[in-house]
């Protein structure tokens, strides 16, 4: 059993700002940064959490990602907002296009913000459940380092490539969250698992050949298995089109990997897309969603996609999270 720590969400916040700082990023890129590893971490969402502090500071050290970026916003279209991420994190990125999204969608009813040369989002779920919680519905999609071979190959030409949308709810909190990678798992659960020695199940990940494998190591140098087989390539092409072609981002076929050293940055993309439902649905919107969620609540042993998140994130808030002891020594290191 893995030794744990309990951190409440404000320590884990300290603690990644700090780590990240150290390793030579500038305080305002830092912040969102660590602000959204602990909302991670409350989403018991771990190996998107403090477990990829380590990596994203060995990238700022090594040049994979300037942690120092000034993120350049741009307004070419009242209803666009681009925003050249400078080869920095994401995250200020987004933050810095979120500030001109969310008024020109309340203002339009519909607004949309590309981001490219840009980097790992993180939890792509967090992005779009701020606009939710703005009162907008959230679209939101990323590319990646490509991970997925195409239907009927084997080398991998589109990356695990999630999307999510996010629809605001009465409470500040969204009625549902959907939040899903184009693969049957995220690549960093079977990172995880291959840092952990663990095998993983069959149907995660295949080999170079395009068979099931169990070996975590093996499915890192063939391919992300694709959820539901040519529709989760479906998906993955439709996200690459959004979050690559639509922004002017590096394709993930030619993107250097979100681990490792090799390769300079990666210099992917986000787009994410804003709506006011009060302007496309006045009146109706909130009822809309609440007989939805309403009709699958009422069934025994249902659940809605983003009920499991929330529950963990409301606990987190009052009794913090457990966290890897060997993760926060590691990083307490880097600090100290």
């Amino acid at each position: 059993m893995t030794d744990t720590r309990n951190l409440t969400l404000a320590e884990i916040e300290d603690l990644s700002f700090r780590a990240l700082v150290a390793a030579g990023t500038s305080e305002a890129n830092a912040r969102p940064l660590a602000q959204a590893t602990a909302a991670t971490e409350a989403d018991g969402v771990a190996s998107h959490g403090l477990a990829y502090i380590p990596i994203y500071c060995e990238h700022v050290q090594c040049g994979k990602v300037d942690g120092l970026a000034e993120p350049i916003l741009l307004r070419p279209k009242p209803g666009v907002v681009a925003v050249d991420a400078a080869t920095g994190f994401a995250h200020s990125a987004i933050d810095k296009g979120f500030d001109a999204l969310i008024p020109a969608a309340r203002e339009q009813g519909v607004a949309v913000l590309a981001i490219r040369n840009s980097y790992n989002c993180g939890v792509l779920g967090y992005h779009t459940y701020r606009l939710a919680q703005a009162g907008l519905v959230g679209l939101g999609f990323t590319n990646a380092p490509a991970s997925i071979a195409p239907s009927g190959g084997s080398k991998p030409v589109v990356g695990t490539n999630p999307f999510s949308i996010a629809a605001p709810g009465v409470d500040g909190e969204p009625a549902l969250l959907i939040d899903q990678s184009a693969s049957t798992i995220a690549k960093s659960e079977v990172m995880k698992h291959a840092r952990e020695g663990k095998p993983i199940p069959v149907g995660w990940a295949l080999d170079a050949d395009g068979n099931p494998t169990t070996d975590p190591e093996v499915g890192l140098k063939g391919s992300m298995a694709p959820s539901g087989g040519y529709k989760g390539v479906g998906v993955a092409v439709l996200v690459e089109l959004l979050a690559a072609a639509l922004t002017g981002a590096t394709l993930g076929i030619n993107a250097s990997p979100f681990s490792g050293t090799a390769g300079g940055p990666p210099k992917t993309g986000q787009f994410f897309i804003a709506i006011d439902p009060g302007a496309t649905a006045p009146n109706a919107f909130e009822a809309g969603v609440s007989g939805l969620v309403d009709a699958i609540r009422a069934q025994e042993g249902a659940h809605l996609p983003g009920d499991g998140r929330r529950a963990k994130r409301v606990r987190a808030r009052t009794e913090g999270v457990a966290v890897s002891t060997a993760t926060l020594t590691r990083i307490e290191a880097m600090v100290s």
